[in-house]
């Protein structure tokens, strides 16, 4: 495969086919099958997945969990405001926090921003870290666990980044995976959201196993690409965890030659980001700034789930390299003639041998 530019990862999407709220029923999205060998394109309903993986089969799942990472600051003076969104803690004691700002031209390094309606609490802006991020201490003595409570409070989850609306009531259920345990992503991982607890007590009964992995999702994967050769964009990275368990079920499977799917980006990131040279999956807690473009060799997953993505993301580049960068945009032209729903409240693409 020829390596592909940015450009070829553009698609006409007209706006009205971006899923602004979820379905009432997550499992009832349209589910596109494409089978990567003959090509042949399916249209399904989401709970009709359970049909296309036998016993003992494996879905890896990431189990992070989204914090209420948005936070609106008045800055210092100007009054003006400043949307905030925490990436991460980098210290406890110091209370120090990498996060981004908007509009990023107005906050520099000493500016103070309060918080809060009564401006309760207060932070500081000690560093630039990228355009658009910077590094932040709060300036606080309350305990750790207090703080984290009250920065919750001020919070709401940053729906705002992708949907262009106010976050609302029905997002602080369908912004999270039923399975989320982990907490610490600013966004959730796009093709978990469809599983109910139900099909996934049905897709156990049937002998497929889930092994759960976490990735912290921030915002590296909106991040506008800005070069035409994708070897030159810089992915941010992300902390991910696999643990034995984790990589025993999936070892097992990969041992019986089973379907191994990988649900979302995120978890195919982490687990091309930790796997020995045959491809069996290793444990790990560590950072990873992998990005996936054609071409690329895939070495643990034998399917993916994804849901239908932005033009020039980079889900999509994943998702083309996976599925043959031909059959995939021919498969979201096809999408987008048949209406499916795109993005983080749409329908979702499973891809199989």
């Amino acid at each position: 495969m020829e390596p592909k530019k940015l450009m070829h990862f553009y698609f006409d999407l007209p706006d009205e086919l971006i899923a602004r709220y979820p379905m009432e029923e997550r499992d009832e999205c349209r589910l596109m099958v494409i089978h990567k060998k003959t090509g042949e394109i399916e249209h399904k309903i989401f709970k009709n997945i359970i049909d296309y993986f036998d016993e003992g089969d494996v879905m890896i799942i990431n189990n992070t969990k989204v914090i209420p990472a948005r936070l609106i600051a008045i800055k210092e003076r100007t009054g003006a405001q400043i949307e905030v969104i925490l990436l991460r803690e980098l210290n406890e004691d110091l209370k120090l926090w990498d996060v981004t700002v908007e509009p990023a031209r107005k906050i520099r390094i000493g500016n103070k921003l309060y918080f809060g309606d009564n401006g309760e609490l207060v932070a500081e802006v000690v560093d630039n870290t990228t355009s658009r991020g910077r590094t932040i201490r709060f300036l606080t003595e309350m305990p750790h666990d207090k703080f984290l409570t009250l920065l919750k409070s001020l919070g709401e989850l940053a729906v705002p980044v992708l949907l262009d609306r106010s976050t609302e009531p029905i997002d602080n259920e369908y912004f999270q995976t039923v399975y989320a345990k982990v907490e610490g992503s600013v966004l959730p991982p796009f093709a978990g959201l469809h599983f109910t607890e139900l099909l996934m007590k049905r897709m156990k009964v049937h002998g497929i196993n889930f092994s759960e992995i976490t990735e912290h999702i921030r915002l590296g994967d909106l991040r506008k690409i800005d070069v035409q050769n994708l070897s030159k964009h810089k992915f941010d990275a992300e902390e991910f965890i696999i643990d034995e368990e984790a990589c025993q079920i999936v070892n097992e499977a990969k041992k019986n030659q089973k379907k191994i799917c990988a649900v979302g980006n995120s978890v195919m990131k982490a687990i091309e980001s930790s796997h020995y040279i045959d491809g069996y999956l290793m444990p790990a807690h560590r950072w990873t700034s992998v990005f996936i473009y054609p071409p690329y060799d895939f070495h643990v997953a034998n399917a993916l789930l994804t849901n239908f993505n932005l033009p020039y993301s980079v889900a999509l580049m994943s998702a083309a390299t996976f599925a043959g960068y031909d059959l995939l945009m021919s498969a979201y032209e096809l999408a987008v003639k048949e209406k499916y729903r795109f993005y983080v409240y749409g329908d979702a693409m499973l891809i199989i041998d």
